[in-house]
């Protein structure tokens, strides 16, 4: 696939999904609307919030494309009604609880530029609490399908896509309500080249509103989902075949993940011994979540915490990122 950039520097177009999120959306559009970037289309759709959320849009209106705020049936179809009305060479979306960094949209568009044939690229990111202050930072190695797969999974908001490559794909599945994202991060990997990018393009805030954590355990099921498809699909079916062991593997270690996010643990140490039976490496990458499993099923999971909290601290010192320069204040 060539590139279809018309200019030098291609639009980008950015869709933010909202409910209910007026304590997180201004920063979120502030993220979107002061980067040093000369090509913005901005579209934020709201799901009829009653909390304000309509009114600190407005305030923004003459530097949006499109807006909206009424009901719809949730966060795949609000995005896809603005992924629709998106119109640039690059696309991307971000949830009204997280923030871009400084400079990601000129380094999105640089990549592209690099690769012509990429249908997508992602950066690394930084979790945070809802204060900025540094939880984690994820970063990423290169990634194709058969990393997806076994649930390598990436920073959403740092994830760009180009945008005939999106149409070739198909918009987000609306069936699908946690792993949304990962699903079509598969969809689009079989079809084009993905790159990842080395530097940090966003921030994931977390906290006790968001859904990997109010709806952990329902993203298992879903990720099970996603494994029968493929391993049904005409596209996929014998990269799952030829690499099952490592699939089945990384999905264990998925569902484990989120089990410990539900408080789930020996659930979850269970399956990371499955797991371990599939693909021991798989697994060992992740040793931190077989000892979290492990000890918290045991009734010790504070051991762990502790441990966690005395990393985080010698670390990241309770380092704040200040969200309008990208670093600490």
């Amino acid at each position: 696939m060539s590139s279809d950039f018309s200019s030098s520097d291609p639009l980008i177009s950015i869709v933010t999904p909202s409910f209910n999120q007026a304590q997180f959306l201004e920063t979120t559009m502030r993220s979107v609307l002061d980067q040093e970037y000369p090509r913005i289309e901005y579209i934020v759709i709201d799901g009829g919030s009653t909390d304000g959320s309509a009114e600190l849009i407005r305030a923004h209106e003459a530097q949006l494309a499109y807006w909206t705020s009424e009901a719809d049936q949730g966060q795949a179809e609000a995005i896809n009604k603005g992924l629709r009305r998106t119109t640039g060479d690059i696309v991307a979306w971000i949830n009204s609880d997280d923030v871009y960094l400084p400079g990601a949209f000129r380094e999105a568009a640089e990549a592209f530029s690099a690769h012509p044939n990429a249908g997508m690229v992602y950066g690394d990111g930084i979790m945070v609490d809802s204060n900025f202050t540094i939880l984690d930072r994820h970063t990423y190695p290169q990634v194709d399908v058969i990393d997806l797969l076994c649930f390598e999974v990436l920073l959403q908001p740092a994830v760009f896509m180009r945008r005939s490559a999106l149409i070739d794909a198909g918009l987000l599945d609306a069936s699908y309500h946690l792993i949304l994202d990962h699903e079509l991060w598969v969809r689009m990997a079989c079809k084009y080249p993905i790159i990842h990018v080395p530097k940090f393009w966003a921030l994931e805030r977390t906290h006790a509103q968001a859904k990997t954590i109010a709806q952990a355990g329902a993203f298992v099921e879903e990720a099970q989902r996603l494994i029968r498809w493929a391993s049904s699909s005409e596209s996929l079916s014998s990269i799952v075949l030829d690499n099952s062991r490592r699939v089945y593997a990384g999905l264990e270690v998925f569902a484990a993940r989120r089990l410990i996010d539900q408080g789930t643990y020996g659930t979850a140490f269970r399956r990371i011994v499955r797991g371990f039976f599939h693909h021991p490496y798989t697994v060992m990458r992740y040793w931190y979540k077989v000892v979290q499993a492990g000890f918290s099923a045991l009734g010790l999971g504070f051991l762990f915490e502790l441990y966690r909290r005395t990393r985080r601290k010698l670390v990241y010192r309770g380092d704040v990122i200040d969200p309008n320069t990208g670093f600490k204040p």
